[in-house]
């Protein structure tokens, strides 16, 4: 990185505090995603809400891959991801038209909906539409967070700052768990706990969002120059930053000369990032990584971890993830986004391997797996997630949010949240029978994936550390042995 290419800034208390505010977004889509699949296990909600599972369960001699597999249950998760898949293109407009501070607002008064009706159900209806409120949130959240996050850091800081948002989804997962494993004691109502407590990440947010400043390019994009160069005086704590406001606003005069968004993300030059993005948020699931952490104690159970056990066990993967993310802040800016992804891809592949081969050896249709089996998989899943939380699940969020010039960003990332959405609910709509039909084959399957991801990371993925956000086409897209073609 050139000294040119640095923001001429200091970091203040008011510039981290609207970074921590805004990352409460993550936290509460981290919540849900740790929520699902503990209350999912318990015996109160299943006995309200899905009886007939309850009953699987129970039977001493059922099938250790099917007694959760149950369509209505997986649509409890995946309702909320479909729901945010449609939600993510009204956020983009949203973003665009009225900026990033009111829509992530709006992100939290939908999650807070969500909270209130879910915590109250008490019938099928109420809860998959709880569920549709927290898709909304997470919608509009996923959509506008990361892109607030990357607007507002500086160029040398860009990708720590970004996963941010990744750092507060795997807190707000293991924060998730910790209340299962608590509610779980709770009878019969502790499910209602653990869905109601998810309001106070977003009360967090909501607060948040009083506190923070619209970013500098989106008051510019909206004509607000004025206002848009205040703005970037605050969060930089200088004065001066003529250089970086005269780019902002040269980039969004070009923005402004695209009017239909749409047809602009079809041409050829916008092909590439809209690819990368689409491709990364398709990867990240693919890793199988929510398959593991929606259905974690789940998942513990059917390896023969009692209740209890099962969800301390997904409270020491949701600890590994935490711990693991920092790993990523601190080495994404030094050594880069792609060694991270291919290193990764290493790691979760040996562990996803591993763990079907003693799955498939050692654990039949009925009984479990002896204790030292039980634990050794334990710690394959740990180095599973300690990878992925320090490549695929920051950087899915990163990349694309840094790629897009700015006539397509709120649009394009959109489409990268849209994929994300409805590959998660894929994955969430299909893991347990998935596991029923293919059992210890289902890690193969995921482990395929990752073979694959690793191929594409090599052949197709620009290094972007350190280009600013502006200069991408020319420094990275251009640069490209693959993608130098369509400029």
């Amino acid at each position: 990185m050139t000294s040119g290419d640095m923001n001429n800034s200091k970091i203040t208390i008011y510039v981290v505090s609207c970074w921590i505010f805004a990352a409460f977004g993550g936290l509460m889509f981290g919540y849900d995603i740790g929520i699902s699949g503990g209350v999912s296990g318990m015996d109160d909600f299943l006995i309200k809400f899905f009886p007939k599972v309850y009953e699987r369960k129970k039977t001493a001699k059922e099938n250790n891959y099917c007694k959760y597999d149950d369509q209505l249950l997986q649509l409890f998760t995946s309702s909320l991801y479909l729901s945010a898949l449609v939600a993510s293109f009204f956020a983009s407009k949203a973003a665009t038209k009225l900026g990033r501070k009111p829509t992530i607002f709006m992100a939290s008064v939908f999650f807070i909906g969500g909270a209130v009706l879910s915590a109250a159900a008490n019938n099928k209806l109420m809860l998959i539409f709880g569920r549709i409120l927290f898709g909304i949130g997470v919608g509009f959240g996923n959509e506008t967070v990361p892109l607030f996050l990357t607007e507002v850091a500086p160029i040398q800081h860009r990708g720590a700052v970004n996963i941010l948002f990744q750092l507060f989804v795997t807190i707000g997962i293991f924060i998730a768990n910790l209340v299962n494993y608590a509610t779980s004691m709770i009878h019969p109502n502790g499910w209602r706990v653990s869905l109601g407590f998810a309001a106070a990440p977003a009360i967090v947010l909501l607060i948040g969002s009083f506190v923070i400043t619209d970013t500098p390019t989106s008051l510019a994009e909206r004509g607000k120059v004025e206002q848009g160069k205040a703005a970037l005086k605050k969060i930089r704590g200088v004065s001066d930053v003529e250089a970086e406001y005269k780019e902002i606003v040269a980039a969004c005069e070009q923005a402004k000369q695209v009017k239909h968004p749409f047809r602009n993300l079809a041409k050829a030059a916008s092909i590439p990032p809209l690819v990368i993005a689409i491709l990364l948020q398709i990867f990240q699931q693919f890793t199988g990584i929510n398959a593991i952490m929606f259905y974690a104690p789940v998942l513990f159970q059917t390896m023969g971890f009692k209740s209890d056990g099962s969800l301390l066990s997904a409270v020491i993967t949701g600890l590994v993830n935490v711990g693991s993310t920092f790993v990523s802040i601190y080495l994404v800016d030094k050594v880069g986004r792609r060694k991270l992804l291919l290193q990764a891809c290493c790691q979760m592949l040996i562990s996803q391997v591993a763990i079907g081969i003693i799955l498939a050896k050692s654990l039949g249709e009925t009984g479990t797996l002896n204790k030292t089996l039980a634990i050794v998989v334990v710690l394959l899943v740990c180095t599973f997630v300690m990878a992925f939380a320090w490549s695929w699940g920051p950087l899915g969020w990163l990349i694309p949010s840094e790629t897009f010039p700015i006539e397509t960003r709120t649009l394009g990332f959109a489409f990268a949240v849209s994929t994300n959405m409805l590959f998660t609910a894929l994955i969430a709509q299909a893991f347990l029978t998935m596991l029923c039909t293919m059992r210890a084959y289902t890690f193969f399957f995921f482990s395929a994936w990752i073979f694959v991801m690793g191929l594409f990371a090599i052949f197709f993925l620009p290094e972007t550390k350190g280009i600013p956000i502006e200069a991408m086409v020319e420094r990275a897209w251009k640069k490209h042995p693959v993608w130098k073609k369509l400029f």
